[in-house]
């Protein structure tokens, strides 16, 4: 392939669709990220697109120049602790798919910038470009849990937390169903008109692909400094104004939700002072409320100076999966959550995001989103939310319910 080279052309309406429609028909790995506007403290992701067909290994992510784009398997957590995951796999992903993106589109508010071997002919190509309407046919979605299996389940989680066992468990239930026919591409264009978000990505890794929504980054490193910004505390939005403040104060306010976010805050200070300069770990926000389209979400920022030359496989070790998704103490909570969950949660959870050319990084929390196998014609997601020892077993499940809501329309159309 040529070098590549950058164009500078002007961003026509429907031609952000083609493209990622484009780069899914032409190469084996594409990884698509949109920001939405949506205001994130640090921002959400960058509007891009990479495409490409040459993978690397997720260790050692410096030894090759220029962007890296790529997603890891919570199951990844099993190279760091003595763990296992033998729940049955709903879509079989694999651990780790990072690549080297001979494409890179960056979109901006007129203009996009194409960098490829000749920017000028793909820009053209893209605009006459016409994607194949493919039938939405999936069977009807079938829920893994019950609702009475889900309160068993949480009371006894909380009798671990009354032991003394754990403080809290992230505990999550996963909707499957069967796949005649379906447009990745398309479901990820319904899933953003239906749920903006500003770490909205969607990833092919050959006949696997990521469809998420997700409103939460799980770390960010710019130069030295490094960010880890955990979502706990969850309610909805009102249908009037005046409902919509009375719902942002009762989150606000809630003990439980802050005492959650505090939990996670803490494992989160603890997980970042294994690679931080002494002294450095410091809490920016605790308990800022961010408003998303179907929901407002408590947000804290955790941040800290990294010690020098640490890599992106040493930043990932330390930290990963993110304490959102487990609980507190980390390790114990993923052991019970391979006892109580029945599924293995693969993609779900793990993270998503890039590494550019200066080796910065920012990376997503795997939450919202809809992973699907068109080769073996099988999709599934995923909803959780934190049980502490006080929590309401059936109030948990009209939560998962919630955050699965719009992904359930969307696949239900």
């Amino acid at each position: 392939m040529m070098d590549a080279i950058t164009g500078e052309f002007p961003l026509k309406k429907d031609w952000i669709e083609k493209a990622i429609h484009w780069a899914v028909q032409h190469f084996d790995y594409t990884s698509y990220h949109h920001p939405n506007s949506i205001p994130y403290p640090g921002q959400g992701f960058p509007h891009v697109l990479y495409a490409g067909q040459k993978t690397i290994p997720w260790n050692d992510l410096e030894s090759y120049a220029g962007p890296k784009a790529g997603i890891l398997s919570y199951d990844l957590k099993n190279k760091f602790e003595r763990l296992k995951s033998q729940n049955p796999s709903l879509v079989s992903c694999p651990e780790a798919c990072f690549f080297l993106p001979e494409l890179t589109i960056f979109f901006h508010k007129e203009t996009l910038e194409i960098k490829y071997a000749e920017p000028q002919r793909l820009f053209e190509e893209i605009g006459a470009f016409q994607p194949e309407t493919v039938p939405k046919n999936i069977s009807p979605i079938h829920v893994k849990t019950s609702r009475n299996e889900y309160i068993q389940n949480v009371r006894n989680i909380q009798d671990h937390i009354r032991e003394g066992d754990i403080y809290e468990m992230n505990y999550c239930i996963a909707f499957e169903a069967s796949v005649q026919s379906i447009s990745p591409v398309q479901v990820f264009l319904e899933l953003q008109e239906k749920s903006p978000m500003p770490f909205a990505s969607f990833f092919k890794c050959k006949d696997q692909y990521l469809v998420g929504a997700s409103p939460e980054r799980f770390i960010k490193k710019q130069g030295n400094k490094l960010i880890a910004q955990p979502i706990k505390g969850t309610i909805r939005r009102g249908q009037t104004p005046d409902e919509d403040q009375v719902l942002k104060e009762t989150l606000r306010q809630s003990e439980k939700e802050r005492a959650e976010n505090l939990m996670i805050v803490d494992l989160m200070r603890n997980d970042l002072a294994r690679i931080a300069q002494t002294g450095t770990v410091t809490v920016d926000e605790l308990f800022g409320i961010y408003p998303f389209r179907q929901v407002y979400q408590m947000i804290s920022t955790v941040s800290a100076t990294l010690r020098p030359r640490l890599s992106f496989a040493e930043i990932i070790a330390a930290s990963f999966p993110m304490g959102s998704m487990t609980g507190a103490p980390k390790i114990k909570c993923m052991e019970l959550i391979e006892r109580y969950e029945n599924f293995k949660r693969g993609w779900f959870s793990g993270t998503i995001g890039y590494m550019d050319e200066e080796g910065n990084i920012d990376f997503s929390v795997i939450i919202r989103s809809i992973i699907i196998d068109t080769k073996a014609k099988h999709l599934f997601f995923a909803a959780g939310s934190a049980i502490t020892y006080d929590a309401d077993p059936a109030y948990e499940y009209e939560e998962c319910l919630l955050k699965a809501s719009a992904i359930h329309e969307i696949l239900s159309t």
